[in-house]
């Protein structure tokens, strides 16, 4: 399947426009056969792509003392239980937190008033954040959502997610839409017959089938 997938990738990268932008390549997925009504249904997965993202993935910590140091190297933005109370009282900058921000990591004991103070607003946009339990290494946490995707259908038949970016090579966009193909297959129902068809393009460049 692996090589069906490159020749797919291969053709959109090589059919796309010449752009004055770097363009990211997205794979779009369309379902069968599912009732997307029943939240259970529905494709909601964090994915580690083996080959990254090939762009730049925002991520926010919400930690204190030694934990917020280590974060400060490796995490785009760190924040402490007093920011956190700020955030509660600003709903604009919340917002504009959550939209500006990929991913959010958060030490586990502070997960009760994140809830709290942010629920409302993260909650419906799918970016509570990950809890980081007292062993867990932050740095090493942050370096891999760094190269995490979300999956998420919602109550549509048809998504998209992130596999790379123009100038990464096609066998490593192929890598990664296997990933996520594998991941939907052991996922769904039904496996692979609850995939009607996928497809996948750069940001202006046509849509080309990746046999699934």
């Amino acid at each position: 399947m692996a090589d069906s997938i490159e020749d797919a990738v291969s053709r959109a990268l090589s059919d796309a426009p010449e752009r004055n932008f770097r363009e990211t390549v997205d794979l779009a997925i369309n379902l069968r056969d599912i009732d997307l009504a029943d939240p259970n249904n529905r494709v909601d997965e964090s994915i580690v792509l083996p080959s990254g993202t090939g762009q730049d993935t925002r991520i926010v910590v919400f930690a204190e003392g030694e934990t917020a140091l280590r974060a400060e190297d490796v995490a785009d933005e760190v924040l402490d239980s007093d920011d956190l109370e700020d955030l509660g009282d600003d709903d604009d900058a919340a917002k504009d937190l959550a939209d500006e921000t990929n991913f959010f990591i958060a030490e586990a004991n502070m997960m009760q008033n994140i809830g709290r103070y942010l629920g409302t607003v993260l909650g419906p946009r799918g970016k509570m954040p990950t809890p980081l339990q007292p062993d867990d290494d932050v740095v090493e946490t942050v370096n891999r959502m760094k190269n995490t995707v979300q999956v998420r259908s919602g109550e549509r038949r048809t998504f998209h997610t992130r596999v790379g970016a123009e100038d990464m090579n096609a066998d490593q966009i192929a890598d990664n839409i296997d990933v996520i193909l594998r991941r939907l297959f052991t996922d769904l129902e039904k496996g692979p017959q609850n995939i009607d068809s996928v497809y996948v393009k750069t940001t202006m460049g046509p849509s080309v089938e990746v046999p699934a």
